[in-house]
């Protein structure tokens, strides 16, 4: 038997959550660590957490926190739904100031910070642009592009984040075009505040992915964490990276929301300055302790395309990049191909100079926001 299979497991469901946990023991430097793994649906996706070095009544508690934390994102951040993301459009246009619920505030300091460090590239002040698109609906379907003229009235308007003004708990919008869209971020977000509330229970060895993001601490019984790079097209491996000790992995790509007219795909990353879906890129996986941060910076890199990802990489602060070109040439900086096992030797690899970051520090996340 292989030493890391697990050589005893149970189950157990619990009522109403739709919660799987499995209790097992996983093997590690000669010693059996007990390891849980809880599994749920929300935001969309299947959410895995692995934990290692914990008792199930640990494991029971953090499994409740964390479901509860991501049913109040997906309550509260959805652009298409009626929760708190709602009432934040609502007002901020209007000029008034306004207690920001808690779910929300986080996301908009981060959000400024990174919209600065991208010279705008990542702007989720642009909702009304996405909602233009039709990507402010969960499924988008039967559509098609919008008039010039209607997206020329967007870019006129040219909402930013720094169009929001924070007085403590408070903001207040100086553009009536202000429609903030956290798509790209709420699921990352949940993923950091999932490994928080892990980390106030006392657990240090643990991986939590939801979708494309993940983020891993600690270690799995001796071993690091693995976590796999998917391939542009979203099917297979490209590549697979050894966690060390607190790193997230996020991937940005086209097809993660998207429809087609009249066989051309359009989707939802779009590119601020030309109020269009961003060209030249299939996908951007980036590398960084903080998943909400690396998902801003996949964003922007995206958008940034293969000419220019480098240099908003470096402003950004961001040190590990995998971009995929509309040409299928993957763009890696050496520091990162150093740590990767390439699974797909097929791909072309364009290896940029050393990537040296700019020192950025982002805004802290208060845990207990909710």
């Amino acid at each position: 038997m292989s030493p890391h299979l697990p050589t005893r497991r149970s189950a157990l469901y619990l009522a109403g959550a739709c919660l799987l946990i499995l209790f097992a023991f996983v093997s590690g430097c000669g010693k059996e660590a007990p390891s849980v793994t809880l599994t749920f649906k929300a935001l969309g996706n299947t959410v895995d957490i692995r934990l290692v070095k914990v008792e199930p009544s640990q494991a029971e508690h953090a499994a409740e926190l964390i479901r509860n934390d991501f049913d109040t994102l997906e309550r509260d951040l959805n652009t298409w739904a009626g929760g708190s993301m709602s009432t934040v459009n609502r007002l901020l246009p209007t000029g008034q100031a306004f207690d920001a619920p808690g779910s929300v505030l986080p996301l908009v300091r981060l959000s400024q910070h990174y919209s600065d460090l991208s010279g705008g590239l990542f702007n989720p002040a642009i909702g009304k642009l996405a909602a233009l698109w039709g990507f402010n609906v969960e499924v988008p379907e039967g559509m098609r592009p919008p008039p010039d003229h209607a997206i020329g009235q967007m870019l006129k308007a040219n909402p930013r984040m720094s169009d929001i003004e924070i007085d403590g708990s408070r903001l207040r919008g100086h553009n009536a075009s202000l429609r903030l869209d956290f798509s790209p971020l709420i699921q990352a977000d949940a993923v950091d505040l999932a490994i928080a509330q892990l980390r106030a229970l006392d657990v240090n060895n643990a991986q939590v992915q939801s979708g494309s993001d993940v983020r891993a601490i600690g270690d799995r019984g001796g071993l690091p964490w693995r976590v796999s790079i998917p391939r542009a097209s979203g099917s297979g491996v490209f590549a697979t990276l050894n966690i060390q000790g607190d790193e997230s992995v996020v991937t940005r790509s086209a097809h993660d929301r998207d429809w087609i007219f009249n066989g051309v795909a359009y989707h939802y990353l779009l590119d601020p300055r030309t109020g269009r879906p961003a060209r030249g890129s299939q996908s951007v996986t980036v590398i960084h302790p903080e998943a909400s941060v690396a998902a801003a910076a996949a964003v922007a890199l995206f958008v940034a395309g293969p000419e220019d990802w480098y240099r908003v990489a470096r402003d950004m602060g961001i040190r590990y990049v995998v971009l995929a070109d509309s040409n299928g040439t993957v763009h890696i900086n050496p520091e990162l191909r150093d740590r990767i096992k390439i699974v797909d030797q097929e791909v072309p690899l364009e290896v940029s100079p050393p990537l040296e970051p700019q020192a950025t520090t982002p805004p802290a996340r208060n845990a207990s926001a909710f």
